[in-house]
């Protein structure tokens, strides 16, 4: 795994480059079939974007059977002592100018989503284990809508290589790389089944207006991690209750 500082060099101001031209384009013009094998769809051409209605969806449906993962001490891949109360707090995507706190979802799976946060999947992984962590927030703007913005411009190809830096509650900062793109993934996707994944970030929000619209994933692979500058770990979160 490269060092924070070579990811930066070598992958951020490339993938800035990429998004300038991307906004370009763009201005001219969140459970979720299609199982977790599925790469990404063909390209079809796309010269508008039409924003995702404002109402937002439930959150991802969890199985009944399943249980939160043991929150014991536990070792990264490269051994360093991971907090067992380790959480998600702040997703960044410089490239989309997405840049929102995280937080613990309120109530239980079927909780309408806040607002103005991203929210995370207890029952599955954290940043720098095996498997997934899954961040999930609205298409809406201030949130997710960049992704499903730039899904529909040639199905999301300009995303593939942008880096996305999640800062945990330990004060630590991961960077992912995105990887893969999955549009139209039908709205009663079990997210737990992604639950033995490799090492891996997934982004979800709606591409509709309700409970019943499908989902786009977003997946990103790990490249490095480091400490964090606290201050920025810990972004105050201000959710409000979607209308």
């Amino acid at each position: 795994m490269t060092t924070l500082l070579d990811a930066i060099h070598t992958r951020l101001i490339p993938a800035l480059l990429t998004a300038v031209g991307v906004t370009l384009v763009a201005a001219g013009l969140m459970n979720l079939g299609q199982s977790v094998e599925a790469g990404v769809p063909g390209a079809s051409a796309t010269s508008t974007v039409t924003l995702a209605p404002a109402t937002p969806t439930p959150a991802p449906s969890l199985s009944p059977a399943a249980s939160p993962s043991p929150a014991g001490p536990s070792t990264s891949p490269g051994g360093s002592a991971i907090s067992p109360e380790r959480v998600a707090t702040r997703v960044v995507i410089p490239a989309l100018d997405i840049d929102l706190p995280v937080v613990k979802p309120p109530g239980g799976p079927d909780t309408y989503p806040l607002c103005n946060v991203a929210m995370y999947i207890q029952e599955l992984s954290r940043p720098g284990l095996p498997g997934a962590t899954y961040l999930y927030a609205h298409a809406r703007t201030g949130m997710f809508l960049p992704l499903l913005e730039q899904s529909k411009v040639n199905d999301g190809a300009a995303m593939i290589g942008m880096l996305v830096e999640v800062y945990t509650s330990d004060d630590r900062l991961f960077l992912y790389e995105i990887t893969d793109i999955r549009r139209h993934v039908p709205y009663d996707f079990d997210v737990l089944s992604v639950r033995d994944a490799t090492e891996a970030l997934w982004l979800q929000t709606s591409e509709g207006p309700n409970k019943y619209s499908t989902k786009l994933q977003v997946i990103a692979r790990p490249l490095s991690s480091g400490p964090a500058d606290p201050a920025q770990a810990h972004p105050v979160p201000k959710p409000v209750v979607c209308h």
